[in-house]
């Protein structure tokens, strides 16, 4: 069960971060490539925060928690792909629906990432710790990168 935790986890993350990088390289919000970086790096260094504590700290159940945060990453990365889609084809790239995106994207992982820390059966503080770096890195996207 080991090896597939940790195979699913970083095919999680992988795909993630690689729509993630679609998504920023589409808006029109960013207005150079510094920008982008340091927005990935900001959303990145939010789940990086979570992994190594994750391995730090959950023993025997840090492999099966870090797969159930790489399963939410990517579900809040698979909500970015119909503005990607939409950005690339040339169809609406607006900054209403680039927004917009975000806001469905956070909210679909505020409720999976609750919902991963029951299945794991981890208390309700590392989803109340993960929000707090949520909100972090939301502050940081609005005061420093934009």
């Amino acid at each position: 069960m080991l090896k597939i935790d940790v195979f699913l986890a970083i095919l999680y993350f992988l795909l993630s971060t690689t729509i993630t990088w679609w998504f920023v390289s589409f808006s029109p919000m960013y207005i150079s490539q510094q920008q982008m970086l340091l927005s990935t790096a900001i959303a990145g260094g939010k789940w990086a925060i979570q992994i190594v504590l994750g391995l730090v700290l959950l023993k025997d159940k840090s492999f099966r928690f870090v797969r159930e945060i790489g399963f939410v990453c990517l579900i809040g990365s698979c909500v970015l792909l119909p503005y990607v889609l939409a950005a690339f084809l040339k169809l609406w790239d607006s900054p209403q629906f680039f927004v917009g995106s975000l806001v469905v994207s956070v909210i679909n992982m505020v409720y999976f990432y609750f919902r991963g820390v029951k299945r794991v059966q981890v208390p309700i503080g590392w989803w109340l710790f993960w929000l707090v770096c949520l909100t972090c890195a939301i502050t940081l996207q609005l005061t420093v990168v934009f």
